[in-house]
């Protein structure tokens, strides 16, 4: 069986490092606790290792990751899974739930058959059977609809959503820093390095480009068709305005308020109810396009510099002019780096996008995903990186 970008070429191109990081990140999601200092030692490792075969790939990966026994069964699983995938996209589609259910199932049925066997091998003081329970309660909410959620756990998913590492895809800059190798040749720092050797050229320095994290503009739908997502959503944005630098965040219903200084308070419920105190319209009508001019007109030359990336949150219903609504998007479009559109209604099996405003801006958008559950945030976040 082929594996997938297990190849040396890939590797040289830099593919498999990157997927090696999303394996990592699915590993997390399934509650294997994997550290970046353990994605640094994996990397490190597949020089020492045969990558083409399957088998040391697997055992070295095991090795570095895993730091349970009892650990060992979910993560042969999870590696046949993701390394089995035959395109780019199917790796954000893999069903971990079903993965993670079947893996709990299977403990469940040895602890039923050997309870004893349980409790030595769990560090939690609580019995096996309940920890289980409660980390297969976590996963249903992973895969709950915002709009299903109580306030009780609306709490509990705040905290597991204050778990996903949000990092963006860097971009190069026009600067130049030191490099230890690579094609580009520092001639100043070179030509210096000689005149301790009376002319004579020892060794060759070299730099490359610097690169620096691009911004990220967020703008949510707060309308009273979206009023079932709106908290937790924003709860979304304060915490990736915390986690990341240069993040500007916009809400709109019929018309479009910056949030931005609101969302940078260190507690989240103060940060929550500063931006709602400004926004005046909040559950009123939706004019998706007028929103969208003011922010081309008024704020795109300040916050889309650098090449940002544009996340609009919204579920595209609209009651303004549509045509307005595709002219703004394709400004929006031209004027950024990408452009990603939020649907939580998206997530539903029977959805199509049929409504006037999703099909105005659908030409102009370079992603179209969902956003309804945590499951879908863990994607983005790979999505982006």
């Amino acid at each position: 069986m082929r594996d997938y970008f297990v190849t040396e070429d890939n590797r040289q191109s830099g593919q498999l490092l990157r997927n090696a990081v999303l394996f990592g990140r699915m590993l997390r999601a399934l509650g294997i606790e994997v550290t970046p200092t353990q994605m640094v030692d994996l990397v490190d490792s597949l020089h020492f290792v045969d990558i083409r075969s399957r088998r040391d790939f697997k055992h070295s990966a095991r090795a570095v990751l895993v730091n349970q026994r009892e650990q060992i069964p979910l993560f042969d699983e999870a590696f046949d899974l993701f390394w089995q995938a035959r395109r780019e996209g199917e790796l954000l589609e893999l069903d971990l739930g079903t993965l993670l259910q079947k893996h709990q199932q299977q403990e469940m049925e040895l602890y039923r058959r050997n309870p004893s066997a349980g409790e030595s091998q769990s560090d939690s003081q609580e019995p096996e059977e309940e920890r289980l329970l409660t980390y297969s309660d976590r996963e249903l909410l992973r895969q709950k609809d915002f709009a299903r959620l109580d306030d009780e756990e609306l709490v509990t998913v705040q905290r597991m959503m204050q778990g996903i590492q949000w990092q963006l895809e860097p971009r190069r800059t026009r600067r130049h820093v030191r490099a230890r190798q690579g094609q580009l040749i520092d001639l100043r720092r070179t030509m210096r390095q000689t005149l301790r050797h009376g002319g004579e050229v020892m060794q060759f320095t070299y730099r490359e480009r610097k690169t620096k994290r691009r911004p990220v503009v967020l703008i949510c739908d707060i309308s009273g068709s979206m009023e079932r997502y709106s908290r937790v959503l924003l709860q979304f944005i304060y915490i990736v305005t915390s986690r990341l630098d240069r993040v500007e965040s916009f809400v709109f219903s019929t018309r479009l308020t910056r949030i931005t200084r609101q969302l940078q308070r260190r507690n989240i419920d103060d940060a929550l109810r500063e931006a709602s105190a400004v926004v005046h319209d909040w559950a009123g009508g939706t004019r998706i396009g007028e929103a969208i001019r003011t922010f081309n007109y008024d704020w795109a030359r300040r916050v889309l510099n650098q090449g940002a990336v544009v996340m609009i949150i919204s579920d595209g219903w609209d009651r303004g002019d549509v045509q307005l609504l595709g002219r703004e998007m394709d400004r929006l479009h031209r004027s950024c780096h990408r452009l990603i559109w939020l649907n939580p209604l998206l997530g539903a099996e029977d959805y199509q996008p049929l409504v006037r405003g999703i099909q105005a801006a659908l030409p102009h958008i370079d992603d179209f995903l969902p956003v309804h559950n945590l499951a879908s945030l863990e994607q983005l976040a790979a999505i982006l990186y």
